[in-house]
């Protein structure tokens, strides 16, 4: 919705002051990916009228105008592009604008979003016929009308209006060896809610059930709990029969990698290079022994300005990755990585990893924006580490 109302306002301004036979473009750019995590560049490109100058430091301010009359020749307010900007900051992204005027103007909204299965939808995909699904919702419409429309795709469905009947019905299922594949379960529930609910199924029936949290409610709140306790993923009521395929769908698709997974051998990384930019000395050596574990050949930069110099003065291709610390004193851990990736060497989009003490969501966001391909917290997980650098390294 966010991103929606975002292009809408970018895209409704370029049309509303670019003259007729100017032109307008949306253009998308993959900036970098990694795990569930992808950073896309938006940039609305138009020839319209232009920004001067003197304005274009105030273009993102409340009510600004450059053209007093905008008002009445354009039906603008002037809180267009001030919503946008806090649309984009509040995903954790940034914007920015380049302009000349009479000549058009560049917005360009860069953003860190997760990833959904982009293949094609198929409800035929999974064979529906005969599948038993468990409900559990203390709403008896909501119960009926689920019941109703997994009943016309052929499901056998089962009925539960709290989550103690619901926990009962799984554990039966399960000690007769004749789970249920898919569990629906509403989050909003009085005695137990749907978190609750599906911890303690997770407890007894372990992954063999899809679980799958409805609501009518945003989720945002609930979705680090919620995965903690294995909730595969959410559905939004009011329910349809190909949402809850498709998530489905997509969490065994998950399911089927995460089990695909194998390690990499320790070949992999013999005789690698990696550059270790850490300004802490006890942590440059403790991560310096881990990679030598593997035989790795590891440079040691005290900062991200030395991290910068010594690849700079390098071979092309002389590094295979880096690890960048991302609080450093002299330059931190973005610049110099934004540096690294601007400075047109051949070898500048070798894979760089973050590491920082620091595990929320928008530093990992603002490391993607920043050009790295990955991000690890201290302390360093060995496991962890070796697993990453074998999804990065050629």
């Amino acid at each position: 919705m966010k991103l929606r109302q975002i292009l809408i306002n970018l895209l409704g301004n370029a049309v509303k002051f670019t003259p007729e036979g100017g032109k307008v473009a949306l253009l998308i750019s993959d900036i970098s990916s990694f795990g569930d995590k992808q950073t896309l560049e938006f940039r609305v490109k138009d020839t319209g009228i232009g920004i001067s100058e003197e304005f274009l430091p105030h273009v993102f301010d409340s009510f600004a105008q450059e053209d007093p009359l905008s008002l009445n020749k354009y039906g603008s307010s002037g809180l267009g592009l001030a919503i946008t900007k806090n649309l984009a900051e509040m995903m954790n992204g940034s914007i920015h604008v380049e302009s000349k005027k009479k000549e058009g103007s560049i917005f360009t909204v860069t953003l860190t979003l997760t990833k959904v299965d982009s293949s094609p939808a198929k409800d035929r995909d999974i064979d529906c016929k005969g599948m038993k699904v468990l409900v559990i919702d203390d709403d008896d419409i909501a119960l009926s009308h689920a019941k109703l429309i997994l009943e016309k795709e052929g499901m056998k469905v089962d009925l539960a209006d709290s989550g103690l009947k619901g926990i009962a019905m799984a554990k039966k299922a399960h000690e007769a060896n004749k789970p249920y594949p898919l569990i629906l379960i509403d989050w909003k529930m009085p005695e137990m809610d749907g978190v609750e609910t599906a911890a303690k199924i997770r407890e007894i029936i372990g992954r063999e059930s899809t679980i799958l949290m409805l609501t009518a409610y945003k989720w945002d709140d609930v979705l680090d709990k919620a995965s903690s306790v294995g909730i595969d993923s959410f559905v939004a009521k009011p329910l349809f029969v190909s949402s809850i395929l498709e998530e489905y769908r997509s969490s065994l698709a998950k399911r089927e990698a995460a089990s695909a997974k194998v390690e990499k051998p320790d070949s992999l990384f013999k005789g690698k290079r990696i550059l270790l930019a850490e300004d802490v000395e006890i942590n440059a050596e403790i991560i310096k022994t881990i990679l030598e574990m593997k035989e790795i050949d590891v440079d040691l930069a005290e900062n991200g300005k030395v991290a910068l110099e010594k690849f700079l003065s390098s071979p092309v291709h002389h590094y295979d990755g880096i690890l960048m610390d991302l609080r450093m004193p002299e330059m931190d851990g973005l610049e110099a990585t934004r540096r690294i990736r601007s400075c047109g060497r051949e070898d500048a989009s070798l894979p760089i990893i973050a590491l920082t003490a620091n595990a929320f969501e928008e530093d990992v966001q603002k490391s993607m924006q920043a050009g790295l391909n990955a991000h690890l917290t201290k302390p360093i997980d060995p496991e962890r580490l070796f697993e990453t650098l074998g999804l990065l390294l050629k």
